[in-house]
């Protein structure tokens, strides 16, 4: 398979500098690929087409076992293919923009500004399920006491 969608490469989807270390098969059935095809288009490509340009694609398809490997949460929809994580690397727009234009234009199931700070975060991470069944939940990713806690998006 050579691409997920117009502007994902299945490598670039499946990539993981662990998997590789650790010797993880990060391979993707025909259910997760199903899943990522639909969220690459009913998130990313639309969100591609307004940035104008390229997206660094840092997370999206993760096998349990390597999502056991990097610590992620067990119920992770990167493990289903249904979730991605992006970057602004490139400056065509910050992951603020992204993240906003996301929330006010796009359907989603999960939207999480990823820690960094009040003006922008570190990554955006959104998940796409299904136009029928997306809860378009938006939260906040930030560290307390060394751990991981998500608070609503205010």
């Amino acid at each position: 398979m050579e691409k997920i969608s117009k502007h994902i490469s299945y490598k670039e989807a499946t990539r993981s500098t662990t998997a590789i270390r650790l010797g993880i098969d990060n391979k993707p059935f025909e259910y997760e690929l199903g899943n990522m095809k639909a969220t690459a288009e009913n998130i990313f490509e639309p969100l591609r087409l307004w940035v104008g340009g390229a997206i660094k694609v840092t997370s999206f398809f993760r096998s349990e076992k390597l999502n056991q490997a990097i610590g992620g949460s067990v119920s992770s929809q990167h493990c289903q293919g249904r979730a991605i994580d992006i970057d602004d690397v490139y400056g065509y727009k910050t992951n603020a923009e992204m993240f906003n234009y996301i929330k006010n234009n796009l359907d989603f199931d999960n939207l999480i500004w990823e820690f960094g700070t009040d003006d922008n975060p570190d990554w955006v991470h959104v998940s796409y399920v299904s136009n029928e069944r997306n809860r378009g939940q938006v939260l906040r990713a930030i560290k307390e006491n060394g751990k991981t806690k998500y608070l609503n998006y205010e």
